[in-house]
């Protein structure tokens, strides 16, 4: 039985880039569990942190790290570049519609880190993901610092009474429970087993991720299908918005790191493209306002969707690029 299972867990991790947009709208097609398993979001979000950091190569992250130029540029733009361009364009057009629930949804998409998947979506995609990996290790050890800064600073500046005021000594502290307890579980682990059977277990390892991303995807889409159903215009252009903002950002991500070559730029603005807005939602206790948390439920669909749509173009790049920004 237990060979079985671990079978079974590996046909499901080999056929993960296939899986990920089933398990989303499974999320939505079973809303009568969705009330059940929300209450263990932040469970979720450990669980696929831990699964994250086991699967890390350490050699790859060395290697790159050994020419930690570009890395570090991705990381910093993610967590400071984003969110300041965008907080920066907000409060010069000072808008009218402007509200706290749009400032909460505005530092969710821009202040996370990218999903913590992403190193595995690169590689579904034919491409290394050795440069997906360190940019997102790096970025999402900054957070604990960057998401906290980046609420004051929105607060700061954006029209009165919409700002986001959050305790951030305290978010930074549950930032760093969640990233730190995921990390030394997840080497506690790797201990343990020993690095060839992690190794040997890694599509068994993919398809647990995969359960869990199923899991979290319920646990997120509660209130989605009741809302396609009250309000489905609405619901659908709020869905559109936040495929629109995913694009955006791996756009302009892709532009401003064309230099480093097509292959690396690509990772870097998918990764940017994709953030973890579960675990800002873990960070921040797992209540949000209503219109905030069906932008996080929705938002989960262009992540989960993300691998099929930019496979074809992803083939078309060349596996190991030449980067130009190394030292």
């Amino acid at each position: 039985m237990h060979l079985y299972g671990l079978s079974a867990l590996a046909w499901l991790g080999r056929r993960g880039t296939m899986a990920l947009p089933i398990s989303v709208l499974a999320g939505i097609g079973l809303p009568f569990l969705s009330a059940y398993a929300r209450p263990y979001l932040t469970e979720s979000v450990f669980l696929l942190l831990v699964l994250a950091f086991l699967r890390v190569d350490p050699d790859a992250v060395r290697l790159r790290l050994s020419r930690p130029k570009l890395t570090l540029l991705a990381s910093l733009w993610m967590a400071l570049g984003v969110p300041l361009l965008c907080t920066g364009v907000i409060a010069l057009c000072q808008p009218e519609w402007m509200t706290g629930d749009l400032a909460m949804i505005l530092f969710i998409v821009t202040a996370a880190p990218c999903v913590m998947s992403a190193p595995a979506f690169i590689y579904l995609m034919g491409l290394d993901g050795a440069l997906s990996l360190t940019v997102l290790m790096t970025a999402t050890a900054l957070v604990p610092l960057t998401a906290p800064l980046m609420a004051e600073v929105q607060a700061s500046v954006l029209p009165a009474g919409t700002g986001l005021h959050l305790d951030g000594p305290a978010l930074a502290l549950r930032l760093a429970v969640l990233l730190g307890g995921s990390l030394l579980a997840a080497a506690a682990i790797r201990k343990f087993a020993g690095k060839a059977a992690i190794a040997e277990a890694k599509s068994s390892i993919d398809g647990l991720n995969v359960l869990i991303l199923l899991f979290f995807a319920i646990a997120a889409m509660d209130g989605v299908a009741a809302s396609f159903a009250d309000r489905p215009l609405f619901t659908t252009g709020l869905t559109l918005l936040t495929f629109a903002a995913a694009f955006l950002q791996i756009l302009v991500t892709m532009l401003l790191f064309a230099p480093a070559g097509t292959a690396d730029a690509f990772a870097i603005a998918h990764a940017t493209g994709n953030r973890n807005m579960g675990l800002m939602v873990a960070a921040l206790g797992g209540t949000l306002p209503e219109l905030v948390w069906l932008w996080f439920a929705l938002g989960q669909l262009p992540i989960y969707m993300m691998p099929v749509l930019l496979k074809p173009f992803a083939r078309h790049l060349s596996p190991h690029p030449v980067s130009r920004i190394t030292h």
